[in-house]
Order: C-alpha cells, then sequence, then structure tokens
C-alpha cells in the first residue's frame, strides 16, 4: 500500500487501490449484477474471477427497482463479498467497482481459472512464488510517454504509484520501494532548483497528506522540463487539454483558452490544484503556472471557478485579440 493511503483503511473505493509488482486490472474487482425473470435470482460476476467468494444474492425485481448491496470483507489473501438487495427486470446491468485489499493473488487466481476454461487441470492452492523460478514469457509494457496518459489526462492515481514506484527499482536496480522512488524524485527535484524548505515527496499520486510542495517549485519543474528536450514533448503531450480531453475536457472552453490550456488537476477533500502551461503562438513560449489551494472543503466549485478566471486571464494575454 503506497504510504498514507492507510488513512482510509474502509475505502473500497477503486481511486485508492494499491499497486503490486504483478497488477490486474488496477488491482480492481468489478462486480457485474445481470437481471434475470421477474423473482429469480440475478446472475453476480466478478472480474477478475476466481479472487471472490460471493456470499448472498440480488433478487431480480419488478420494473425500476433499484438497490443493489455490497460488501467487502478481507478473507485470508482474497475477498469476500456481501451481496444483497434487489434490481429492476428492466435493468440491462449494475456495476461496481471496488479495489482489493491484498493485490498478491489477484492475477494469479484469476489465471488459475484461464488455464482450467482452456482444459487445463490446476491443482493445489495459489500461493505466492519465491521468485526464484525460470522466466517462462517476457512481456514488455508500453513506452512511458504512453502510460503517462493515464496520469496527466485521466488523473489515475493506480497509474501515477506503479510508476513512481517502478522509478525506485530502476534507479536503484532493486525491488521497488516507495522510499527510493521518494529519494531518486527528490535528487531530481534537487538537480533543477525545484526543492524547497518543507517540501515532502512520500507518494506518487499526492493522495491524502502524504506530499508537501509549493506552487512556486511547480512553476519551476514545469520551466525545467519544458526547457529540455529530452522530456518537453512527450510531458507536454501527456496533460489534459483545456476544452478537449481528460479532466479539463469541460473547463477552459472559451475560444482563447480551448486546446491552449495544458494542465494536471488535483483534487483533495480539502485542497484543490492545477499546475501547467498556457500556449502561445508561434515564437512565443508558454506561460508556466501553478495554483494550489487549500481550505477548499464545501467551497469546491468557487476554488476551482477562481482557478479557472485566473488562467483565462493568463490566455487573453498569451493571445490578444
Amino acid at each position: 500500500m503506497p504510504p498514507a493511503f492507510e488513512q482510509q483503511p474502509n475505502e473500497w473505493a477503486s481511486f485508492r487501490s494499491p499497486v503490486a509488482a504483478v497488477s490486474l486490472n488496477e488491482n480492481t474487482v468489478t462486480m457485474t449484477v445481470r437481471p434475470q425473470g421477474e423473482g429469480a435470482p440475478a446472475l453476480v460476476i466478478f472480474d477478475p474471477p476466481g479472487f471472490v467468494d460471493v456470499e448472498g444474492a440480488v433478487t431480480t425485481a419488478g420494473e425500476g427497482a433499484d438497490g443493489v448491496g455490497l460488501v467487502l470483507v478481507p478473507a485470508g489473501k482474497r475477498l469476500q463479498a456481501k451481496v444483497s438487495g434487489k434490481v429492476g427486470a428492466d435493468a440491462r446491468v449494475v456495476r461496481f467497482t471496488r479495489r482489493v485489499d491484498d493485490p498478491s493473488l489477484l492475477a494469479g487466481y484469476a489465471l488459475k481459472v484461464a488455464l482450467e476454461q482452456a482444459g487445463i487441470k490446476v491443482g493445489g492452492e495459489v500461493k505466492a512464488g519465491h521468485g526464484k523460478g525460470p522466466v517462462l514469457a517476457r512481456h514488455v509494457s508500453e513506452p512511458l510517454s504512453s502510460l503517462l496518459y493515464a496520469v496527466g489526462k485521466n488523473s489515475d492515481n493506480f497509474y501515477a504509484e506503479m510508476i513512481f514506484k517502478t522509478l525506485g527499482g530502476e534507479t536503484k536496480r532493486r525491488p521497488a520501494r516507495h522510499a527510493d522512488a521518494a529519494e531518486t524524485v527528490k535528487s531530481w527535484l534537487e538537480k533543477v532548483g525545484a526543492f524547497e524548505a518543507g517540501m515532502v515527496v512520500k507518494n506518487g499520486s499526492g493522495l491524502f497528506d502524504a506530499n508537501r510542495a509549493t506552487a512556486s517549485s511547480m512553476t519551476t519543474v514545469l520551466r525545467a522540463v519544458y526547457k529540455d528536450p529530452a522530456l518537453q514533448t512527450e510531458f507536454v503531450a501527456q496533460l489534459a487539454v483545456g476544452g478537449a480531453d481528460g479532466t479539463l475536457k469541460k473547463r477552459f472552453t472559451a475560444e482563447r483558452a480551448r486546446r491552449n490550456v495544458r494542465a494536471k488537476t488535483g483534487t483533495l477533500e480539502d485542497a484543490i490544484a492545477l499546475s501547467g502551461y498556457v500556449l502561445g503562438p508561434d515564437g512565443k513560449g508558454p506561460i508556466a503556472f501553478s495554483v494550489l489551494m487549500n481550505g477548499t472543503a464545501g467551497h469546491a466549485a468557487q476554488a476551482r471557478a477562481a482557478i479557472d478566471k485566473l488562467v483565462l486571464m493568463l490566455a487573453r494575454r498569451s493571445w490578444p485579440r
């Protein structure tokens, strides 16, 4: 579990799924409920398969019925799902996606089911290996530039944590640890002059209260990356595009901001942030900006409106009529 994720141990939402060297389905399980004939038990399916033991049932009721319940309970290395309630006969499907508590065997159970479905008998229990077996197959991931799209455009915490932890493993040449990743990031921040007094780096997603940063440090990072030919193109491309995609699809739709604002959003219960660039016309460099707001609980809409107003002012400055 990434640092600080333990602050919400009873939160099963997929946004805080754990990370592991072998991960499947972003270390989440999805329950799909399909109605059958009225009065009959609904079909309850979990994906990936094999990892969840189901207790209880969901009943197919009359049209318009709604109220499916799902409670997940750790059961050793697996999960037990307690399901209940009713689903309308007219409903297509009802889906819930939840994180797993321990992902170490998630892929193993899914592999066991896949082998059995292929007609291969599998005996014994699924267990974690010792790591000393022969390599039977090797899979190379997509390039980092592609993986970053999930982080920059969609704020995917799982991808952020996996990439962050991998940094530690790649630089230290040993099994990945969050502490090694934090050390690697801190060293780079110091190299570009962006590590300021009071800054803290512990996890890769920024969830909970693990990290501390300043707006000036963020703009220093943005300037350093933009000036580095090896980083600029891929980094800017993975950011959300104002009025076009990702978390900014419905923001910055005004003419001079649309597609000219490239930024990463940040949202916590009591903090909101936006950092990125306002691109300028050909021959004019971008404006790097960072806005970090604390104390926004209950005022998220107003905070975003204030940030958007400020960034729109920068866009109008870059693109005068």
